[in-house]
């Protein structure tokens, strides 16, 4: 009885990453895999499934993920469950609708933005390493300008804040996962102000690295034990330095704290587990994490975003599942910039998200694998043609300098 009680069945056309496949139904014949019983954590199984001829399946709840609207098993304890839902004292009524804008419109708009805020970064961070006290209103302003942008195309100032380069990353840090945290909460239905606080707790959740000593923060090297014990430090040092700050909330207090900690109680400081960590907490993780893996550190390169995605989602008790499936559905499975292997043996790189299609984006095609030759580019939006994707593609395998540009244009180093 219990193992009947965690199955579900779903439409093939709701399977998702972090889903746990039982069986599918209908003839064998017609199953697109040899095997069931397995989580789905490659994109490709996931549109494999979604264009075989099979319609539904039941998946098991305890092994994996439910559909994105309902409340997820957490394991903070048995029959306990986190809701995708704001947090107290949060409205959870719906982001206000704002008309969508395409990428190509919003990326110079985004790119004047980012140098803004890099600006503003770099004078909050010097300012505290001054011994200044933070006055939370004055992002205000930076906040609401990033909250815009965002949600006019997520894609644009999400994607270019992920170019920064190793020697910013400090401060364009602060500027991708404020963003992140904005898209998220959209993702989430988080009213317009839960987006703004969310935005606020990522632009100011690692002002604490602004006291850990230069040498160690950016050092090019794998940092020692004892170096990287002092880096653990930042959420305390951080915590301290907005508390002695003006208008600064419980919220962003809290998250400034409490983004390193884990689902699974394995994170810091205070090592707290499931329903211990605030949903706002639980988005900066992931947010945190995301923008770190995907960005040029002094140390290595990031990975690509597709890539990114991927990994995380087999990162078992990390990340809280429902707050990650949100993750995934506001940024898409293939982020933009991601570079892609089509079904034909082209590469593509990912340049707009489809949000009725996680799996279909609008892509610019570049390079047959086949012919091992540059192609002429062409945009082709996958929900209006036979092309699909077939996986992601490794960036390292290729050495393609201008796959930046294909998706960005003339924003990439403006």
């Amino acid at each position: 009885m219990a193992k009947a009680a965690t199955l579900k069945r779903i439409a093939v056309a709701d399977l998702r990453l972090g889903m746990y496949l039982e069986r599918f139904e209908g003839a064998w014949i017609n199953h697109p895999f040899w095997r069931v019983g397995f989580v789905f954590d490659e994109p490709q199984d996931v549109q494999a499934a979604q264009a075989s001829a099979v319609h539904a399946c039941w998946i098991d709840l305890a092994k994996g993920l439910d559909v994105v609207s309902a409340a997820l098993p957490v394991k903070g304890g048995p029959g306990r469950s986190m809701p995708t839902s704001a947090p107290a004292g949060l409205s959870a009524a719906p982001p206000r609708p704002v008309a969508a804008t395409p990428l190509a419109d919003e990326l110079d708009r985004a790119a004047a933005l980012c140098r803004r805020s890099h600006a503003a970064v770099t004078t909050m961070f010097a300012e505290a390493r001054m011994g200044q006290a933070l006055d939370a209103e004055q992002c205000q302003a930076l906040v609401q300008e990033i909250s815009e942008s965002v949600a006019r195309n997520p894609g644009a100032l999400i994607s270019l804040a992920r170019l920064k380069t190793a020697d910013d990353y400090t401060y364009m840090h602060s500027v991708a996962v404020c963003a992140l945290m904005v898209s998220l909460g959209r993702s989430l239905n988080l009213d317009d102000a839960a987006c703004r606080e969310a935005g606020l707790a990522g632009l100011l959740h690692d002002m604490g690295k602004a006291l850990i000593p230069p040498e160690v923060l950016n050092k090019p090297d794998k940092l020692t034990a004892d170096e990287f014990a002092v880096v653990r430090t930042h959420p305390e040092l951080g915590w301290e330095l907005l508390r002695k700050g003006q208008a600064v909330s419980e919220t962003v207090l809290d998250v400034c704290l409490h983004h390193h900690e884990r689902i699974d109680g394995a994170g810091y400081p205070q090592r707290l587990a499931g329903e211990q960590i605030s949903l706002m907490a639980r988005m900066g993780a992931v947010c945190d994490v995301y923008d770190a893996i995907t960005s040029n550190r002094p140390y290595k390169a990031g990975w690509d975003p597709a890539d990114s995605m991927a990994r995380m989602a087999t990162w078992q008790g990390h990340f809280d599942p429902a707050v990650f499936a949100a993750f995934v559905k506001s940024l898409g499975i293939y982020p933009t910039g991601s570079l892609v292997r089509l079904v034909s043996g082209k590469l593509a790189v990912v340049v707009e998200q489809n949000p009725q299609s996680l799996t279909l984006p609008t892509v610019k095609v570049f390079f047959s694998t086949k012919a091992n030759l540059p192609l002429p580019v062409q945009l082709i939006d996958l929900t209006q043609s036979s092309e699909r994707i077939a996986a992601r593609e490794p960036r390292q395998d290729w050495n393609f300098p201008q796959i930046e540009g294909l998706w960005a244009g003339d924003a990439v180093g403006s």
